[in-house]
């Protein structure tokens, strides 16, 4: 899978992903149970990039993962395996620069498909630490409502809603869009948001 080409970082395609899991059980990493990916293009956000699926779990959700994602069993039992979504996320991931808020749980769930090429990476979190640096908080949704970015989510997705994958793949785009303004990086390399 061809990676983007670099350039700068006003002209790059960037597809956000995010996964929320089952919950953890002490010695067991969650699972996956939903996907959301977004597209932006010439750093605007593409709605009809917007993707969202259940994904089914070989284990039951835990009692605090339903209060905190609002995913029931129930609502898993038809949904597709991740490994199914080959195609789909293969399409909607390749060719651009891959934004999570945290990547690691990201970049851990991906593994299901070894040598899958996604990528360069760019963590919103990290970059939030860099730009925004002595916040009290780098959550996602602090960071989201502290830039006054929370109505914008609204408008582009009517159902938006904090720990919700395609809601928070929506905020990552927003959230790295606000940081690129704020350091008045969007005419650099993109290179430059991989500095660690």
């Amino acid at each position: 899978m061809p990676h983007p080409v670099a350039g700068l970082i006003c002209d790059l395609p960037f597809a956000a992903i995010d996964f929320e899991s089952a919950g953890e059980r002490p010695n067991e990493a969650g699972i996956p149970i939903e996907i959301g990916i977004a597209g932006m293009r010439g750093m605007t956000l593409e709605p009809d990039s917007f993707y969202r699926s259940y994904l089914r779990a070989d284990q039951p959700v835990t009692w605090a993962a339903r209060q905190i994602h609002g995913i029931s069993n129930d609502d898993l039992m038809d949904a597709p395996t991740l490994l199914s979504l080959w195609p789909e996320l293969k399409n909607r991931l390749g060719g651009r620069w891959v934004v999570a808020h945290g990547s690691g749980t990201e970049k851990r769930f991906l593994r299901a498909f070894p040598l899958h090429g996604f990528g360069p990476w760019v963590d919103t979190l990290t970059l939030s630490r860099k730009i925004l640096p002595n916040l009290d908080s780098y959550a996602l949704s602090d960071l989201v409502i502290k830039l006054a970015l929370e109505n914008e989510a609204l408008t582009l997705l009517t159902d938006f809603r904090w720990h919700e994958a395609l809601s928070d793949a929506i905020a990552s785009l927003l959230l790295l869009k606000k940081l690129v303004q704020i350091a008045g990086i969007q005419d650099q390399q993109a290179e430059i948001l991989l500095l660690q």
